[in-house]
């Protein structure tokens, strides 16, 4: 079997008998959110969508901006980058930070509504002058144009930051209803590579509503405790291949019989 799809697994599905609490990834939310046909098939029956290959260079610009941004939180100083956008903020120190940034462990809450334990890896962590804290996510890109939020793609990005400002609140801490967007645009412009990339960056902010979680987590237990397929997401790309693909090979079989 390919090493890039391991196939159907067996740990971490959803048992409706089980009473111990289930972990639900920050991701899994979106995936629902996308489409509750393809959530339902990973979670409930142990196959997931084939995973995506690693953006390597959108990783090292996450190492290194946690890195840059580290320096400021040692010193407990506001970055460049901060003063320049008018954030009265500075990183925010915490003996769990590492922790919260862990994708495989991150901020976590039990949601005793539905016994779902919900977690999140987030990228930064600031904090203003009231103690409220700030949910900060890094995104990088190379296009042409000025680097928004507004494309109707990204709202994935506005939800994933919501999702953080739940968990946040749900531990009991006071947080900001405006999180950041430190965003990364790749420089095309320049004459030669040079063996280096450049980057413009710019912080982007975005006032949160967390407001639509609960209700999300309470259809994902719904849909998880019936023995029902739900319908596909309305642009899903991969249950339109299934079907296609189903259809094809039914086609394919007639001819032959």
């Amino acid at each position: 079997m390919s090493d890039f799809y391991k196939g159907r697994r067996t740990r971490n599905i959803y048992d409706p008998e089980s009473t111990a609490p289930f972990k639900v990834s920050r991701s899994k939310i979106e995936l629902f959110t996308n489409c509750p046909r393809c959530f339902y098939i990973d979670v409930r029956l142990g196959v997931g969508q084939p995973p995506g290959f690693p953006f390597n260079l959108n990783s090292a610009v996450d190492i290194l901006l946690k890195k840059e941004f580290d320096m400021h939180r040692a010193a407990s100083t506001a970055h460049p980058l901060m003063e320049h956008y008018g954030v009265d903020a500075v990183p925010y120190q915490h003996a769990r930070i590492d922790e919260w940034r862990d994708t495989f462990k991150g901020i976590a809450h039990h949601h005793t509504d539905t016994n779902f334990l919900v977690y999140g890896g987030v990228d930064d962590v600031w904090v203003n002058p009231a103690g409220e804290l700030i949910v900060v996510d890094y995104k990088a890109t190379s296009k042409d144009a000025e680097v928004t939020i507004d494309a109707e793609w990204q709202g994935g990005y506005k939800r994933q930051m919501e999702i953080y400002q739940w968990l946040f609140r749900r531990n009991d801490f006071a947080v900001s209803p405006t999180g950041y967007f430190v965003y990364c645009n790749g420089k095309r412009d320049r004459q030669a590579f040079d063996g280096k990339l450049e980057f413009d960056v710019k912080i982007i902010p975005y006032n949160g509503d967390d407001s639509w979680v609960h209700d999300t987590l309470l259809a994902m237990k719904r849909a998880l405790d019936t023995t029902a397929v739900p319908e596909p997401g309305r642009s899903c790309d991969f249950c339109t291949y299934r079907r296609d693909a189903r259809d094809v090979l039914t086609e394919n079989a007639k001819r032959k019989a």
